[in-house]
């Protein structure tokens, strides 16, 4: 994916805890022998896999866990339901019609959104109504704090931080002018946003911490930080982001820096099949909160570059194709399977 991105795979947390209460159980009964404590020491293959059983809860680790920013905007979706549909029927009495566009028979609209080449905007914006949510349903009795995190303690701006900085939550808008300027600055792109979620998930689960309006900044910054240096080959430096953020020196981009990596455990590995549940989770809080990635009719021009693309596609695997067919042929079933090839005109 893009950059670098293989690191070694560490433990949650808890399981490090766990392991240093043995050690440290075994340091104090030192004096007795090496068969008298063997009994009490856990075997490698069970801690790996409690690794793993962990692995599976943890959605920026494993592919089948779901999203937490998912789960936390489903909380406000019956609501906001009501609400978008007095909304739209208001619309269409007053304009007649809604502005959503379908394809027909003669007319095919695609938006620009893939997996692969993810809208920048539109994914920026997701990215921060997913960090909205998360600040938004939070843990009410509120997780650990960290001081590296902490606005009043580390400031961006040079300007008096206001007492009751953590009562105040931050809008979507807010979040997004944010995250959009470091990103327009620094000409990051769409996939290390998403990138910047699944470090700020991770971050949350390890960590066993909540964002919140007192430290989303310096976390989200942190995220955004880390995920340009693994995903883009030619990353931005600490220093760059100090010409962004005129206020911040480098030592303290370097502080947060490293805080970040050792509360991830330096488990920067984002595999591809957590990236694309990210993606396809970002698209589905898009739909639940009528935030639809624009559509643009499919024109000949586009049409013959994907059927270019298709039949690229089809030379390649023509010959899985045969030896699929070969053995799956069988002397009660000898008609071979057709392929009618897409034609797009």
């Amino acid at each position: 994916m893009g950059g670098a991105t293989s690191c070694c795979v560490s433990g949650s947390p808890k399981l490090r805890r766990n392991a240093h209460s043995r050690l440290e159980s075994y340091h104090q009964d030192s004096d007795l022998s090496r068969e008298e404590t063997a009994c009490n020491l856990q075997h490698i293959s069970d801690r790996e896999n409690i690794d793993e059983l962990y692995m599976e809860y943890n959605p920026s680790d494993h592919p089948r866990a779901s999203t937490i920013f998912l789960s936390k905007s489903q909380t406000d979706e019956v609501l906001y339901r009501n609400v978008r549909d007095k909304r739209k029927s208001l619309f269409i009495n007053n304009h007649g019609s809604s502005r959503r566009k379908y394809s027909s028979c003669s007319t095919i609209f695609l938006d620009e959104n893939t997996v692969s080449q993810p809208n920048l905007k539109y994914t920026i914006k997701c990215v921060s109504l997913a960090i909205y949510y998360h600040i938004k349903n939070r843990d009410s009795h509120g997780g650990m704090l960290i001081d590296i995190f902490d606005e009043k303690l580390h400031p961006l701006t040079k300007s008096e931080v206001p007492q009751d900085y953590n009562k105040h939550e931050p809008e979507q808008r807010q979040i997004y002018r944010f995250v959009r300027t470091l990103f327009s600055a620094a000409q990051l792109t769409a996939e290390c946003a998403i990138v910047t979620l699944v470090y700020l998930e991770r971050l949350l689960t390890y960590a066993e911490i909540d964002i919140c309006p007192g430290n989303w900044k310096r976390i989200v910054l942190g995220a955004i930080l880390l995920a340009s240096k693994v995903w883009d080959d030619q990353a931005v430096w600490n220093v760059d982001y100090c010409q962004i953020l005129k206020d911040i020196t480098v030592e303290d981009m370097n502080e947060l820096e490293r805080h970040f990596l050792e509360l991830l455990q330096f488990n920067i590995n984002v595999p591809s099949s957590v990236y694309a549940k990210y993606y396809f989770d970002l698209r589905s809080l898009s739909e639940s909160n009528n935030l639809s990635f624009p559509l643009e009719l499919l024109s000949r021009d586009k049409a013959q570059k994907l059927e270019a693309i298709s039949r690229l596609c089809d030379d390649k695997y023509k010959n899985v194709r045969r030896a699929a067919r070969k053995r799956s042929a069988s002397v009660g079933n000898l008609s071979g399977i057709r392929w009618a090839p897409a034609i797009l005109s």
